[in-house]
């Protein structure tokens, strides 16, 4: 009989947390999942999925104008209805929170609907009062949207709330360079807003290729989407239309009728009661170890609450690991390197080990090869928006140290490139491949 009632408590039911609430239970071992709001998590309920979602339906804005090139009658104005393309998304969601579900139940993980806060090594009070203990509590919250706090911020909006607005914006500010925003930028602007993105900053999507992220903001700017650099909100304003006249430094007022804050996301840490069991925590992040433990050896943390890699696959891995390690007896340790990752803009980016510029500063030298073209659709469609590939390879071995690119289907070409970059092919290897013509992808093989 065992001195818990748990084996297993999992605080958070996102992507991470049931992945080790799930295995752990195949395991063998009695667990438990508190969730307050739905199982899921930020990508299922109110990131990737339906974010994703949302781009394919946007999407169809410029296909429908190039289907008129490949002999398609369609006529110069069509409708389109936000809320069908909302609600049916919202409906997809829905189903695959009920598949998230019967998994944990199919395991026998039990499921708690409420807030759960943390009383000491092994014990969690639940919302409705009732105290639990178990052997091992694993933090599995996520992140939240990062909200600027400057007068009148209450009046914008982030992400969470952007899958549910009554109607697309005329007019929208997005506060933010990431992908989060990027995105959003993509998807407002072809669904029929003014999109304006503003940073503090001159730098769109840091982290990814320079060459890469530098032909994003060309073809974001053809496109007719703004930027506002070097801007820091000083003040929101509502109108009495329902407009927003929004304050920033280095630029005049701009009214707008929708702000939206994309600049980052913040570990949920809040309410946890970590400091009753001696959690630590590093920028509001629980601090862990390469086992996922945190400074409270029976308290573990996965996902986006450690701020390690803000990456939805990275914490299905942490939960797995974690699940194998602790109750599955096979050790097992994430390995955080070239890990690839895609900003779903429009057009798509993707990129996988090290950027030209990280190459320089670690090795000194880095040979780089490059495949600038215009993809075959945008051809006959008479679209002047170019792809761009890049392979940056190590001087003297030849070992492909990163690849990066934009373009139609990139996100999809990648992740099987990934796998050479990862394998620590070379060049060498790419070019004794045969091309697969007539492909986008059979660019990999021809770069010069």
């Amino acid at each position: 009989m065992s001195d818990y009632d748990y084996d297993l408590f999992v605080i958070g039911a996102g992507s991470g947390g049931v992945r080790a609430a799930r295995v752990s239970a195949a395991h063998g071992a009695k667990v438990a999942v508190a969730e307050e709001y739905r199982v899921g998590g930020t990508c299922v309920i109110r990131g990737c999925v339906p974010k994703k979602l949302l781009i394919y339906g946007a999407h169809f804005a410029e296909d429908l104008k190039d289907a008129k090139r490949f002999g398609w009658n369609v006529p110069d104005t069509y409708d389109f209805d936000w809320k069908v393309l909302r609600d049916n998304v919202m409906a997809e969601v829905d189903r695959i929170n009920g598949a998230y579900t019967s998994t944990l139940e199919s395991h026998d993980v039990e499921i708690i609907h409420e807030h759960a806060t943390i009383t000491g090594p092994h014990g969690v009070r639940l919302a409705g009062g009732r105290e639990v203990t178990a052997k091992y509590i694993l933090i599995a919250t996520g992140a939240k949207p990062a909200v600027p706090q400057c007068p009148g911020h209450e009046y914008g909006i982030t992400s969470n709330e952007a899958f549910h607005l009554d109607a697309v914006p005329k007019r929208m500010l997005i506060a933010g360079a990431g992908y989060i925003a990027n995105e959003f930028a993509g998807i407002f602007h072809q669904l029929g807003a003014h999109v304006t993105l503003i940073n503090r900053t001159d730098v769109i999507l840091r982290g990814y290729d320079e060459s890469i992220r530098d032909r994003l903001l060309q073809i974001s700017l053809m496109k007719g989407i703004e930027f506002r650099f070097h801007a820091a909100f000083e003040r929101i304003e509502k109108n009495e239309d329902g407009s927003l006249t929004v304050s920033m430094s280095g630029h005049e007022p701009m009214t707008v009728d929708a702000v939206m804050f994309a600049t980052g996301r913040e570990p949920n840490t809040d309410d946890l009661g970590l400091e009753s069991a001696g959690v630590e925590l590093q920028k509001g992040a629980i601090m862990v170890d390469d086992d996922n433990r945190s400074t409270c050896p029976s308290i573990y943390a996965v996902g986006d609450v450690t701020n390690r890699v803000q990456l939805t696959p990275v914490a299905i891995r942490e939960g797995q690991a974690f699940a194998d390690s602790v109750f599955g007896g096979k050790p097992t340790r994430v390995d955080y390197h070239n890990i690839p990752s895609a900003v779903f803009s429009h057009p798509p980016m993707a990129g996988v080990g090290m950027t030209e510029s990280e190459a320089k500063n670690k090795l000194g030298s880095c040979k780089v090869y490059t495949s600038d073209f215009r993809p075959m659709k945008n051809v006959l469609a008479g679209r002047n928006e170019r792809a761009l590939y890049k392979m940056v390879c190590d001087s003297e071995t030849g070992k492909v140290l990163g690849l990066h690119m934009i373009g139609p289907d990139a996100p999809e070409i990648l992740q099987a490139a990934a796998i050479a970059v990862k394998a620590g092919l070379t060049k060498d290897a790419f070019d004794q491949t045969v091309a697969l013509h007539p492909s986008m992808a059979e660019e990999l093989v021809l770069m010069r």
